[in-house]
């Protein structure tokens, strides 16, 4: 019995960096191929370098980006670090975004 007390603190910490290691990973890879499955032509999308562009084609495992009107890059699906969407407020006839609230830039009085 004094032998698998011996053990515990071990198995102990082989299920801590289960939990905050290997989870965690697990569930960002799956996030990360969900992501390139879900790309279509027209999304927005961030490299993982940083360049900002639309998706103008697909192929097995390259995206094609237009980054600037003319200027298409051809790269790996994997360089796809993000797909971004840009909700604009809906706006009705009036032009108004839907709050009747007013608001005054100059009121400094606290909310809540």
């Amino acid at each position: 019995m004094p032998e698998l007390l011996q053990l515990l603190p071990l198995v102990g910490a082989v299920a801590v960096f289960w939990l905050l290691v290997l989870r965690p990973a697990r569930r960002r890879q799956a996030e990360h191929v969900a992501l390139q499955d879900a790309l279509g032509p027209g999304d927005e999308i961030m490299l993982t370098s940083g360049v900002y562009g639309h998706v103008r084609g697909l192929e097995e495992d390259r995206v094609r980006v237009e980054v600037a009107p003319g200027v298409v890059l051809t790269v790996a699906r994997g360089a796809v670090g993000a797909r971004l969407s840009d909700p604009e407020p809906s706006t009705d006839s009036t032009g108004s975004t839907g709050s009747d609230d007013p608001i005054d830039p100059t009121d400094q009085t606290p909310k809540g």
